[in-house]
């Protein structure tokens, strides 16, 4: 017992400390996960100090854990696809999923056979298994990159769709072979049962997503129990559809969480954060288990400096480079996808959890059916995910800009409400080369945006179909800037959950102990902009009285202190802008800390303002009456 909580608790640091750490470095999250567990499970166990050891922690159990993980990864994967993207991209989806399968399995194959030197049998299993690249490692991948919006929706689908389709191939390998060898069997009689076994699992998934959708918004699920009825539906969905037919469980749950994100059940957007914490727990803590768990005898086979192993090192880069590109380039021949985004699909397919938990399940059974080289396909399967995972992880995004697929490079701010004000910071931040958006509902106040030239979105932001139409991946922050404070409230608290409750900010009042003045409270809100916590109302009136926002360049000499001594009195200081793009708010609860090199975006009133231009008017009556030189320069 205590050995177990010990495991638990290791996984659980080990997983999200390396996530914790991506997020810190920039590095690949899987690439450190990775990395943490062969440290802690074979790496220190080869010198006799192993402290993480998951098969004698749970024995039988891991595998039913690990499979069930991967149940739960699907099914949220699944919920975000929506089939609204295929209208846009639904010609590149059918074709990696009805032409690029078939192609790379019989490429795969051949590769496996002819420069592995697999037997037939295991060369075309793995080959199955190898069309697989999964929402583990594609979607962790695509979070940490900028990649425009086509190609990354591509690899998305890809990944989530292909994951069953390359187990159910698996499983056909198996069970032909197996029928071949203990029954005489013919593909005629095996394919035709697997294949009714994947359709009844998939009717299952669907039904069950039917019943969901069905019960939730008429009440008949309480609110607290919405999430774990959910999970105890997937997981019973998973297992029941397993007993079917092996690895039919990933065919039903796949279906189940597409077929519920396309039903739009409006109850279930309440859920989004749990369900991606969930998965964000599951994908850290099945790669340090599963990294762990590795035993460095299972990789005696790539030694490169033995016949075998250098023959498994040529198969790793044929998989990277001749048949991942052929088998792309071949199934979007024809299509209308670039051929710039082509390459880049060509080059990124990171494998997986699901590669080694099927490889490590049908290694045992290939062995069994008497085909020694089924033992080898634990240490390949992780030999090919550790090569991917670190080829395509640290290349992401070198070859995105190489191929001109990059989506923006700087941080950008997504404007919601056309204001004189918010089109002003719009203007000032597109200027200064900030990925900027301004989104309203009304044609007519986007008129002035328009005609400035920078980018807008005509349609309401807080409809569900604005998510599908415009892409948001570049905007790492949101000002909610209407005319109406409850409605910025509303929009902050609906992007808090994916933007990040700190990113997301609003005009508000900063006084929290005058209840006057505080319409909502300040779990609802945004964060207020402005140290001075200026309402709607206060920065309209000033912009009406000639207030303009200011840029300031802050450096060793000239440092904040000396900004705000060049500015107006009444300034006030919005936010920082760093050398690499990132935006930092001044807030009425919080600061940045200015650094050289920052610039700071100030409100602040024009510079011929009350005393100042009353002073300078002096001073010019002074020096026109005392010398007859021309009068000074006006500074502003």
């Amino acid at each position: 017992m205590e050995q177990q909580a010990l495991t638990i608790a290791l996984v659980g640091v080990l997983g999200i400390g390396a996530q914790w750490l991506a997020w810190r470095t920039g590095w690949p999250a899987i690439v450190l996960m990775l990395a943490a567990g062969f440290l802690a499970g074979p790496v220190l166990g080869y010198f006799g100090y192993r402290i993480l050891d998951p098969e004698a922690a749970f024995g039988d159990l891991l595998g039913p854990m690990v499979g069930i993980g991967v149940a739960l990864i699907l099914f949220e994967g699944g919920l975000s696809l929506d089939f609204r993207e295929l209208r846009k991209y639904g010609e590149g989806v059918w074709r990696l999923v009805f032409l690029g399968v078939p192609i790379g399995w019989l490429l795969g194959s051949l590769a496996c056979y002819y420069i592995a030197g697999l037997a037939w049998p295991v060369a075309i299993l793995f080959a199955g298994i190898l069309v697989v690249t999964g929402p583990t490692v594609v979607l962790p991948l695509l979070r940490q990159s900028s990649v425009q919006q086509r190609p990354a929706a591509l690899l998305k689908w890809e990944s989530i769709v292909n994951d069953p389709i390359g187990a159910l191939c698996a499983v056909v390998a198996y069970e032909y072979f197996r029928a071949t060898v203990e029954d005489g069997g013919t593909a005629f009689e095996v394919i035709p049962e697997i294949a009714i076994a994947g359709i009844i699992s998939g009717a299952i998934g669907y039904a069950a997503a039917r019943l969901i959708a069905w019960s939730f918004p008429r009440g008949h699920v309480p609110e607290y129990l919405k999430v774990p009825v959910l999970l105890v539906a997937v997981i019973g969905t998973f297992v029941i559809c397993n007993k079917i037919e092996h690895e039919a469980g990933l065919v039903a749950v796949t279906v189940m969480g597409v077929a519920l994100a396309n039903m739009h059940v409006s109850s279930l957007r309440s859920i989004h954060p749990f369900k991606q914490n969930v998965a964000v727990l599951l994908v850290s803590g099945i790669f340090i288990l599963l990294s762990s768990s590795l035993d460095l005898s299972e990789l005696r086979y790539l030694n490169p400096f033995e016949v075998a192993g250098l023959r498994l090192f040529l198969f790793l880069l044929a998989l990277l480079f001749l048949v991942r590109p052929a088998t792309i380039l071949l199934s979007m021949l024809g299509s209308s996808v670039p051929w710039n985004e082509r390459l880049f699909l060509a080059w990124i397919a990171p494998r997986g959890i699901v590669l080694v938990a099927i490889s490590g399940l049908f290694a045992l059974r290939l062995s069994d059916l008497g085909y020694a080289d089924g033992s080898i396909l634990i240490g390949l399967s992780f030999a090919v995910v550790v090569a991917t995972i670190v080829a395509h992880g640290f290349t992401v995004n070198f070859v995105a800009s190489l191929l001109k697929v990059k989506g923006a490079s700087r941080p950008g701010l997504l404007i919601a409400g056309a204001t004189p004000w918010s089109i002003a910071l719009a203007e000032r931040l597109h200027n200064l080369e900030t990925p900027v958006m301004v989104v309203d509902s009304s044609w007519q106040r986007l008129k002035p945006a328009r005609a400035l030239g920078l980018p807008t979105y005509h349609g309401e932001i807080l409809n569900e179909a604005t998510e599908h139409n415009l892409d948001l991946t570049p905007f790492q922050s949101l000002v909610a800037a209407t005319d109406n404070e409850a409605y910025n409230a509303l929009v902050c608290s609906e992007f808090a959950p994916e933007i990040g409750t700190d990113k997301v900010y609003q005009l508000g009042e900063g006084d929290e102990d005058d209840d006057d003045h505080r319409a909502l409270p300040a779990s609802l809100r945004g964060r207020a902009l402005f140290a001075s916590g200026f309402g709607v109302d206060d920065v309209q009136q000033r912009q009406q009285e000639g207030w303009v926002l200011r840029r300031t360049k802050l450096s060793e000499q000239f440092n904040i202190e000396d900004a705000r001594e060049s500015l107006p009195n009444a300034a006030n200081m919005l936010l920082l802008i760093k050398p690499d793009g990132e935006l930092k708010f001044f807030t009425h609860a919080s600061a940045p800390e200015p650094q050289p090199g920052d610039s700071v975006i100030s409100f602040s009133p024009p510079r011929e303002h009350s005393e100042e231009k009353a002073a300078r008017n002096a001073d010019r009556t002074a020096a026109r009456k005392g010398s007859k030189s021309d009068p000074t320069p006006d500074p502003a």
